[in-house]
């Protein structure tokens, strides 16, 4: 398939195969009915009598007319799974064997934060016998849910999931806790769920951007993200905007926390009417934080849409480098250091597999990266800023 999911019935039936294989479902056994997985993967009847049809013809089930499908005596019954879950490989299996995956869940590769944290989890897996399988949500919940049915159903070992900007969870996560499946969880932590987790501090990052500006003579000093307020991150970053602005004796202006908005980036023409636009025209603020970098060069096209420079008139700092290369960027941002959050989520991962989580065990891992400020072109001192305003 294009977007490099398999197909559905193809999930079923690996999923079956999977039971089979580990043992949950011994010769004989009757499986789910065809309304119990018509349940269970939320897709039509067709779907699932297409998926028996063909596990029948293949010799994994025989079925019973009125009745319902049984497990078929297969001539080699594989070792017992080692990876303490239902889910798990079946290391001693040649078909297990093939399947040593692990998946990684995020939501786009858009920018080069997804794009350098993918890259450090795929050369942290490259010598370890593990394949990587990749699939996007899109920065949905329901296809978040549906990326790790499908790939359960594959076979993976474990997952690293990067959750979706969303104000709540999909409960295939929540399921994964209680069915003691090893994942780990890099970016955005779930607020009131215990998982092991890295990423890095948000706020200390705002803390960084924040006081650099301020060291730069701005006092007006904005915070804008069009993603929700409710995302763990981001209740993160401006926590750590407005702890920075306190330690500096400044008092917090609500009118510069810009959290309440959307923007169309895929949109080519400037919205005049934008709450953004109407901010950055009146000049209400010499400098900006951007909490991602599709935000910053919104900004960035906004300044230069109106006439203006960054940095003589507005300065910038961003999330996360916008430049493939981390040596030749214009903007000023925050390094969170995404190659190696994708190594430790790697080791840490594996080394779930390898040693399991004990029965009654309820202490998760939960790794803080410490971010840098890594200064460029898009700031400047404030007294270099032209005075007047655009009208």
């Amino acid at each position: 398939m294009q977007d490099g999911r398999i197909p559905i019935y193809q999930v079923i039936q690996d999923y079956i195969k999977n039971q089979i294989t580990t043992g949950i479902w011994k010769t004989g056994d009757q499986i789910p009915t065809e309304k119990e997985l018509m349940e269970q993967f939320d897709v039509s009847r067709i779907t699932v009598s297409n998926a028996l049809t063909g596990l029948t013809k293949e010799g994994w089930l025989y079925r019973i007319q009125g009745k319902g499908s049984y497990v078929q005596e297969m001539k080699k019954q594989p070792a017992q799974s080692t990876a303490g879950s239902g889910y798990g490989l079946q290391l001693g299996d040649q078909q297990a064997e093939s399947r040593r995956i692990i998946g990684l869940i995020m939501p786009n590769s858009s920018d080069f934060f997804s794009i350098r944290l993918s890259s450090g989890i795929r050369k942290a897996l490259s010598q370890t016998g593990y394949n990587l399988v990749l699939m996007f949500s899109d920065n949905s919940t329901e296809r978040e849910a549906v990326a790790i049915r499908e790939l359960l159903g594959m076979g993976a070992a474990g997952l690293i999931i990067f959750p979706a900007d969303a104000e709540t969870y999909n409960e295939e996560i929540l399921r994964l806790k209680l069915d003691r499946y090893p994942f780990v969880i890099i970016d955005r932590y779930l607020s009131g769920i215990d998982t092991h987790y890295i990423g890095s501090d948000g706020v200390e990052a705002s803390r960084l951007a924040v006081n650099h500006l301020y060291e730069l003579g701005h006092r007006d000093i904005a915070i804008c993200s069009d993603v929700p307020l409710s995302t763990t991150s981001i209740e993160q970053r401006v926590s750590g905007y407005m702890k920075a602005l306190k330690e500096r004796g400044e008092m917090i202006n609500p009118a510069l926390m810009l959290t309440e908005f959307y923007v169309d980036h895929d949109e080519t023409e400037i919205d005049q009417q934008h709450p953004l636009f109407r901010y950055v025209k009146n000049g209400l603020a010499t400098a900006y934080i951007a909490l991602n970098g599709y935000m910053a060069m919104h900004l960035y096209k906004i300044v230069r849409f109106l006439g203006l420079e960054v940095p003589k008139d507005l300065s910038i700092v961003t999330f996360d480098s916008l430049s493939p290369s981390k040596e030749f960027n214009f903007f000023t941002y925050i390094d969170q250091h995404e190659d190696e959050v994708g190594r430790i989520a790697v080791e840490q991962l594996l080394d779930l597999l390898q040693h399991g989580q004990l029965a009654g065990e309820t202490k998760y891992r939960k790794i803080i990266m410490q971010p840098h400020l890594v200064p460029s072109l898009s700031t400047a001192p404030v007294a270099l800023r032209n005075t007047n305003k655009t009208q």
